[in-house]
């Protein structure tokens, strides 16, 4: 299934050079000597517990209290860390410190890490007093990874009355003998929707960004749609594997297209990083943004009608002057507009009619739009008006005036029009910074139409 990576040097050609061969094995040398200098730094702390330095274990823990009370979280968890190592403690005293962890890790922004720590905790111990805070500190982490599918299993299997059935643990597809559980599909859901939003970096704040992942997800976990992605991502899974089988990444037309399609990943990733780097949008710059656009942001005057339409002028004037004696305008629309679109709902238009615009549901006609306009709501106009339609009788149930819309209210359109000028203010410095920096020139007169060269006139012989 999977081709195994090939490490070896390739073999010399008989004859090579002196030279050559002191280039291989000074290459070798310094390959052996950077790998030995990684497993000394990875190494790190824990090859070298703080007992080496000297310092007692009740020392340790003094170091660890005086960092954590100084914000420096990272390096409190490291001590403490250090004091597990010196001190070995075990049972209740060990899953207190696993949770000191776990909060300090949390606090300096290390969620995994701390999830981590919360999970060693519970294995060192069930220590009662801990566990309603180690559930609330899990699933805070949790939600500022944005690893929502995992929360909710999470939740499920700490409110589970049956702890022996991991939630998400149904198989829900084979390929072979691996085994697809629903909390991989879920994740797998996950990842997708996150690669979606992406490209939204750079035009939603964190919070939109949060909102939107949680809707998409909401929306997946319907069945219907849980199934039809896992056939799409099977049937991707395994044409990729058999492509690989196939060697078809060896083909050269397929390189190119490969290798077109890295360029254009790796240009839109980096240019999707500068402006998720550059763009930082504060709630006074999106007041300072509305200020200065509030023209934007009004509400013009709007009114509501409802209408009943008739084939001919005879019957429309019948059916106004009905209304006019008293009849109820709903109960007439039902019974003889013509309109079957709005007859059921009692003749009422959904639309807003805006004030010198088209009137929705019934046409373009200035005259009824006029006529809205100068009546007074509610108001039964005093005659029918000829449409393309036929004969429209119109009844003006509301009417509102121009308004200044508040800032809360369009908050979130402010938002998205002040992000997509920053991003395209962003785009443009940056390509003309990277293009200055390479040295780019257009020949821009090479575009430009040919001109015809005018024919000279002819003197004309006398």
């Amino acid at each position: 299934m999977t081709e195994k990576l090939d490490f070896s040097l390739p073999q010399k050609k008989p004859g090579g050079s002196v030279t050559g061969i002191l280039t291989v094995l000074l290459l070798v040398v310094l390959v052996v000597l950077a790998a030995a200098n990684l497993v000394v730094t990875l190494s790190g702390r824990k090859s070298a517990p703080a007992i080496s330095s000297g310092l007692s274990a009740d020392q340790v823990k003094d170091l660890a209290a005086k960092l954590a009370q100084r914000n420096l979280y990272q390096q409190a968890a490291a001590a403490w860390q250090d004091y597990l190592a010196t001190a070995k403690p075990a049972g209740p005293e060990q899953a207190r410190i696993q949770f000191q962890i776990g909060t300090l890790l949390e606090k300096g922004g290390l969620y995994a890490d701390a999830i981590e720590h919360y999970y060693r905790s519970e294995t060192a111990g069930a220590v009662k007093e801990l566990q309603s805070d180690l559930n609330a500190h899990i699933k805070d982490c949790f939600e500022e990874l944005g690893k929502f599918s995992a929360l909710r299993y999470e939740v499920m299997d700490r409110t589970s009355l049956n702890p022996s059935q991991p939630a998400g643990g149904k198989v829900v597809a084979e390929i072979g003998a691996e085994k697809i559980t629903e909390a991989q599909l879920d994740a797998k859901i996950e990842e997708s929707i996150e690669n979606q939003l992406t490209p939204m970096k750079a035009f939603m704040t964190p919070e939109q960004l949060s909102e939107q992942k949680k809707r998409a997800l909401e929306q997946s976990r319907n069945p219907q749609t849980k199934q039809e992605f896992l056939e799409g991502w099977l049937a991707q899974e395994i044409l990729y594997r058999q492509a690989l089988q196939d060697k078809l990444s060896d083909k050269p037309e397929v390189q190119r297209v490969v290798h077109d399609l890295t360029r254009q990943a790796l240009s839109q990733q980096l240019m999707n990083e500068q402006l998720a780097s550059k763009i930082h949008v504060t709630d006074s710059d999106l007041q300072t943004y509305y200020t200065a656009n509030k023209d934007k942001y009004v509400e013009p005057e709007r009114a509501k009608i409802s209408h009943i339409l008739a084939g001919e002028e005879d019957r429309a004037k019948e059916l106004l002057k009905r209304l006019k004696d008293g009849a109820d305008f709903v109960a007439l629309a039902k019974e003889s507009s013509q309109d079957e679109v709005t007859k059921a709902r009692g003749g009422r238009i959904a639309d807003d009619v805006l004030k010198g615009a088209r009137v929705p549901g019934v046409g373009d006609a200035n005259e009824i739009n006029a006529s809205i306009f100068a009546a007074s709501a509610p108001a039964l106009l005093d005659k029918p008006f000829k449409t393309d339609k036929g004969w429209e009788i119109i009844k003006v149930e509301e009417k509102h005036t121009q308004r200044q819309k508040s800032f809360d209210e369009v908050r979130q359109q402010v938002t998205m029009q002040l992000l997509r000028q920053k991003r395209e203010e962003v785009q443009r410095d940056y390509l003309k910074e990277i293009m200055d920096k390479h040295q780019v020139v257009i020949h821009t007169s090479v575009f430009a139409p040919a001109q015809q060269e005018t024919p000279k006139e002819t003197a004309s012989k006398p």
